[in-house]
């Protein structure tokens, strides 16, 4: 990774953002349903994606987080591991890794540099373009293995161009309903889209809506499907501010192993059952990724791969934490996190898009917290005043900011040592308050 940024790299990011449809900015405007411009454009490159060995991940909740994890049990290893993930926190390199560093920034300049004006017919979006390149990267740098986190759905999103050697969809829950449908059975059958012809397939959580269209996907593509849930039990013994301690029970064995984890999130327990199935399944096909491997790239997770965001502690005294939760089946288990945190007093920065189911996100909120209500540098944000108007009105108390440093910096200004600040809603605000905690 280059430590300082190139002039021309920033340039390049900006030229990006500027001439391509952004999902951050325009929503669902922005997507450019089928795989029709992803076939062209790895066509251009001479299909990167066929030299791969690849492990695909969807799912509504923790994908990310499984994603990593994964990565970081492969790089502990020994596989030369690319991940590709979205979207990024801080930089744009962070969708793009290989090995935890971040895509060299002289590719991204050369790749834009040289591709660029052959993908213009085609319009593609930005997603498709950071696809095509990460593809085009991991095969450039001969990658044992990589990770696809999917962007949105399954069926008809960019990174559904590979074909897997795994195939995981950690759980299905309620969002982007307004592209993927309405019910939990509709939103299924777009993230079962990702299912292939004879290619094992993991899933995280088991839910009577669901599992019966991805088990008809299974049978059609005659694949095996592993359910993470009756295949491991997990159970935490302690927690500090760096680790949590876990027993995991193969419940088909009934061995029991002790984890230690860097990532402290309750909900991260599910996403470990996932990962232990992916890893069970993967050395099924060939690979050395023993569970003493496993484990051990469990205790740093942040450190191998760079991840940030998921119940992530910025600061101790007063403890702030960020999480990028942001509908309401992961905010639901922020929250009941949260609520279980001894503080003296709580307080939280809520920001959101447009796009989400708000209203049911609010109903979830304590009414006894401090709230600074803000909204992100992007088109597709909530209007501060907005949101506090729609919080006001069901008893949560706080005032809005016009930018979220400004609701951070406020928070920090009125909180006490012993107090503790929630900063969640959405990736783009977390983006922005990171950098702005003292």
């Amino acid at each position: 990774m280059i430590n300082s940024y190139l002039p021309a790299y920033k340039s390049t990011i900006d030229f990006l953002y500027a001439q391509l449809p952004v999902f951050a900015k325009y929503g669902k405007d922005a997507i450019k349903p089928g795989l029709d411009n992803i076939t062209a454009l790895c066509n251009l490159l001479d299909n990167p994606q066929e030299k791969l060995k690849v492990i695909h991940v969807a799912g509504t909740n923790g994908k990310g987080s499984t994603s990593h994890m994964l990565a970081a049990a492969l790089q502990q290893a020994g596989y030369k591991t690319g991940l590709y993930t979205s979207p990024h926190i801080l930089d744009f390199g962070e969708r793009i890794r290989v090995n935890g560093k971040t895509i060299d920034q002289q590719f991204v300049v050369d790749f834009v540099a040289q591709h660029y004006p052959s993908f213009q017919q085609f319009k593609p979006s930005f997603f498709e373009v950071t696809v095509a390149m990460a593809l085009q990267y991991f095969s450039a740098v001969s990658c044992d293995i990589v990770v696809v986190e999917c962007g949105l759905g399954g069926k008809l999103d960019s990174t559904n161009i590979v074909t897997p050697i795994l195939s995981i969809i950690t759980n299905v829950s309620y969002d982007h309903m307004d592209v993927l449908g309405n019910t939990l059975a509709a939103i299924a059958s777009e993230k079962a889209g990702i299912i292939k012809q004879g290619i094992p397939v993991v899933i995280g959580e088991q839910h009577p809506e669901t599992e019966q269209v991805f088990f008809r996907q299974a049978i059609q593509k005659q694949c095996n499907t592993f359910n993470a849930e009756a295949q491991w039990a997990m159970v935490k013994t302690q927690t500090t501010d760096q680790f949590q301690h876990l027993k995991a029970i193969n419940l088909g064995s009934q061995t029991i192993y002790d984890i230690t984890t860097d990532l402290v999130g309750d909900y991260q327990l599910r996403n470990i059952k996932t990962l232990l199935t992916a890893t069970e399944v993967l050395c099924s096909l060939g690979y050395n990724i023993p569970i003493h491997t496993v484990i051990a790239a469990l205790a740093h997770v942040q450190q191998l791969t760079g991840l940030r965001g998921r119940w992530d502690i910025i600061a101790k005294q007063p403890l702030v934490i960020a999480d990028v939760a942001h509908n309401p089946a992961g905010i639901g288990l922020v929250i009941d996190q949260w609520k279980q945190l001894p503080a003296k007093q709580k307080h939280i920065v809520l920001g959101f898009v447009r796009d989400k189911d708000v209203a049911t996100v609010l109903a979830l909120m304590p009414t006894d917290h401090h709230y600074y209500f803000c909204n992100a540098a992007t088109p597709r944000a909530l209007p501060a005043a907005e949101l506090a108007t729609m919080a006001t009105s069901i008893g949560l108390q706080g005032a809005s900011h016009a930018t979220v440093a400004h609701a951070v910096a406020a928070a920090m200004a009125a909180m006490q040592q012993d107090d503790a600040l929630l900063i969640t809603g959405s990736f783009f605000v977390v983006a922005e308050a990171i950098p702005s905690i003292p």
